[in-house]
């Protein structure tokens, strides 16, 4: 795993052959990459897989000896990229280039110029995102202005950021956010605001895993396993979003990795990193938030976002008081439910429901507040709400959606989660 700071790989020594790398290179992996195989990696491999060194580790020290023209140690370190990952493409074209550097000066990588020319130009796209990745890393110190508070019953938080076609893992410590590594993801074919179905983008939204599905009972397509995610959700569905089968997975196993812009909608990382995931994530619980472009803000920053969330102590003690009227108020005229009620209906039931008691306690448990990717004026609430009603007591997690109208928060949305 790579450590990773504001200033981290800028200002490499790099020579005008690496200069190009980033905008035509990379490109072409010789017939001898590798024998696709017809199977999943087996089940006892995965541990091996996991433990390798990052891929990404080993091309930074390589591009890092060439700079200083160590044309041995950095092939030294090709080889044993290849030998790890033997379906890394990148990694055996960096090889095959060293080794033709050995006998004669080329002018860009990707020498051999009788490959596929799509198979070029995916290559190249990776390189360019991996490489940009390496030298444009976030601060760790910082955190995703997304995430404004984590449940203390989600013991990570997913990030993706799509420009950057990376995928940030945080760790739940207490409620405060800890940094502990960072993917390189694919993402939709035709890039990302999914809206309907078969557009083969990617959505942007606040999604929980809902399911885990391992590599044995999947094609081969998938990797080592899927995490299915609850796209479309409310949100969605309220912006007449449509579509589904929105996954994290994997990748065949003939492949190591896949162009950043190459799947149908989902998120799809290489197998060892899949499965890195797979292992922690939770169903209901493990957020996957996904933007085009995070933001990372200081502890002092995000302090002060957090403080803007006082509406959910309102609403709570509106909910514990006997005037419906005043409850009333935290709910927008825009509200919609699930099926499609209006306020005034959904709202009428609700106190129907109660046979004219009010509560005597409700309590807020396990809230998680995240603010909507490209909607700063929508943050979705999810908690575990525990109420009394006389000697009757009742838990159901729930979600809300809150919209910034002038300078009061109010709930479009709220349904059972």
């Amino acid at each position: 795993m790579i450590r990773f700071n504001a200033n981290q790989g800028k200002g490499l020594p790099l020579p005008s052959i690496l200069g190009r790398l980033a905008l035509a290179c990379l490109a072409w992996l010789p017939a001898a990459a590798g024998v696709a195989s017809s199977s999943a990696i087996p089940p006892q491999s995965l541990q091996s897989e996991i433990h390798k060194p990052d891929p990404e580790a080993l091309l930074l020290d390589i591009y890092k000896d060439l700079g200083n023209n160590r044309l041995q140690e950095a092939q030294n370190k090709a080889d044993a990229l290849v030998a790890a990952y033997p379906h890394f493409r990148l990694g055996h074209l960096v090889r095959g280039d060293l080794l033709m550097m050995h006998v004669r000066p080329i002018k860009n990588f990707g020498a051999i110029t009788d490959g596929p020319a799509d198979k070029l130009k995916d290559l190249r796209a990776e390189a360019l995102v991996r490489i940009k990745s390496l030298q444009e890393r976030p601060d760790p110190s910082l955190i995703p202005k997304p995430v404004l508070q984590v449940g203390d019953d989600q013991k990570n938080v997913l990030v993706v950021d799509t420009s950057r076609s990376r995928m940030f893992v945080y760790e739940n410590q207490g409620g405060q956010l800890k940094y502990i590594t960072d993917y390189y993801i694919s993402q939709g074919r035709y890039g990302v605001n999914k809206s309907r179905e078969g557009d083969q983008r990617t959505p942007l939204g606040v999604y929980y895993v809902n399911a885990r599905i391992p590599g044995p009972k999947l094609p081969d397509f998938y990797g080592t396993g899927a995490l299915p995610l609850n796209y479309p959700n409310d949100w969605d569905k309220r912006n007449g979003r449509s579509g589904s089968g929105i996954w994290l997975h994997g990748t065949p196993s003939d492949n190591f990795s896949r162009p950043p812009l190459s799947s149908d909608g989902c998120v799809v990382l290489a197998n060892p990193d899949l499965q890195s995931l797979y292992a922690t994530a939770e169903v209901g619980k493990t957020v996957v938030v996904i933007s085009d472009n995070i933001q990372f803000i200081n502890k002092t920053e995000w302090n002060k976002e957090r403080n803007a969330t006082s509406f959910m102590d309102r609403w709570q003690q509106d909910m514990e008081a006997a005037d419906a009227d005043k409850l009333l108020t935290n709910y927008s005229p825009n509200f919609r439910s699930s099926i499609g009620e209006s306020l005034s209906t959904w709202f009428g039931r609700q106190q129907k429901s109660l046979n004219g008691a009010r509560p005597s306690s409700v309590k807020v448990r396990d809230l998680s507040l995240y603010r909507y990717p490209g909607k700063d004026e929508v943050i979705v609430s999810t908690f575990i709400q525990e109420t009394s009603v006389g000697k009757n007591k009742n838990a159901i997690r729930k979600r809300q959606y809150w919209q910034l109208e002038g300078s009061q928060w109010k709930i479009v949305y709220e349904g059972n989660a």
